[in-house]
Parts: structure tokens; C-alpha cells; sequence
């Protein structure tokens, strides 16, 4: 039977980019489940890819997440490539409009996650900043940067499940 497993995702990321397992827990009762916060330059494409991914893959893991994307300089509607890739493949387009990232975002988000941007002029995030830039756009190689998104998403969620199961004791003979 599986159970919400509830992580500080500051404690989190500090301890993926760390290269440790040493993963913080807090308990069932626990008023705000953490935040990530998945942002590139338009806010339509590489960041929607990304919180739909984090999004299922998070539910289906038992991670309870808050997962919120955004740009620095947004666009006027997701991607249509985007959201008919989403659609074809069973994902809930995770947002109706790319938003501008706001100064709120950045001081609630407890990871924030950059693929490409220049956060020059905006607050210093309260959380840590994990920057993807090496994913290309999807205006330029769709499936690169598709599987690119992918294979991140699918690594920070098993390394956040990984070390926030609970450890086995081991008996001493």
C-alpha cells in the first residue's frame, strides 16, 4: 500500500545536487506540501513539458508536490506543438496561459528549476535554483529536448522517492 510521502524539497535538491541520500521528511501533518517551480524563457514549452511530467509522475510515485510553471518572458499561449504532444500522449496541459514569473513564485518555490533563463532583475529564489540549460528548445529539435525533459524529470523523481522511503533497519547478528 502506498502512502503520500511528504519532502522538503529544499532539503531535497540541496541533497540531489549534494550527491547525498540524506533527504529531510516531515510528518503526515504537515500544513503546505513543498513547491517546485519549473520555469524557461517563453513559459510555453520546455517548462509545460516539464511540470506535466513532474506532475504524473509525482501522483503516480506518491510525492505530494505543488508543481507551477512559468516564464521570464512569457508567450501568449502555450506551444501548439506542446499541447498537441501532451494531449496524443494522455497529459492534462498543465496550464490554460504561460504566465510571467512573479516574485512570490520565486520566494515560495522550494526548488525552482531553470531551463535557459536569465534571472537577472528578478528576487533571489528562497529555494535552491537546479539549472537544466543543456535542454534544447522545442521550436529547434522537439524530440531532444522532449526526451531531454524526460530523462530529468524521471531522474529527480526517483532520486526524491529513493531517499525519502523509509530506511530499512538492519539486524545486527
Amino acid at each position: 500500500m502506498r502512502s503520500a510521502i511528504r519532502i522538503t524539497l529544499a532539503a531535497a535538491a540541496s541533497c540531489v545536487m549534494a550527491g547525498s541520500t540524506g533527504y529531510a521528511q516531515t510528518s503526515q501533518a504537515a500544513s503546505k506540501p513543498p513547491t517546485v517551480l519549473f520555469m524557461c524563457p517563453h513559459g510555453a514549452a520546455k517548462s509545460v513539458l516539464a511540470s506535466a511530467y513532474f506532475q504524473r509522475a509525482a501522483k503516480e510515485r506518491g510525492l505530494n508536490v505543488r508543481v507551477e510553471s512559468a516564464g521570464t518572458d512569457p508567450d501568449p499561449a502555450v506551444a501548439a506543438a506542446v499541447a498537441a504532444h501532451l494531449t496524443k500522449n494522455g497529459y492534462a496541459i498543465p496550464i490554460a496561459t504561460p504566465t510571467k514569473v512573479t516574485p512570490a513564485q520565486l520566494a515560495s518555490a522550494d526548488v525552482v528549476i531553470s531551463m535557459g533563463c536569465d534571472l537577472t532583475g528578478f528576487p533571489t529564489p528562497k529555494g535552491r535554483v537546479v539549472r537544466w540549460d543543456e535542454v534544447p528548445g522545442p521550436s529547434e529539435n522537439f524530440a531532444a529536448a522532449d526526451e531531454a525533459i524526460r530523462k530529468r524529470v524521471t531522474q529527480l523523481i526517483e532520486e526524491l522517492v529513493s531517499a525519502a522511503a523509509p530506511r530499512k533497519k538492519q539486524r545486527v547478528s
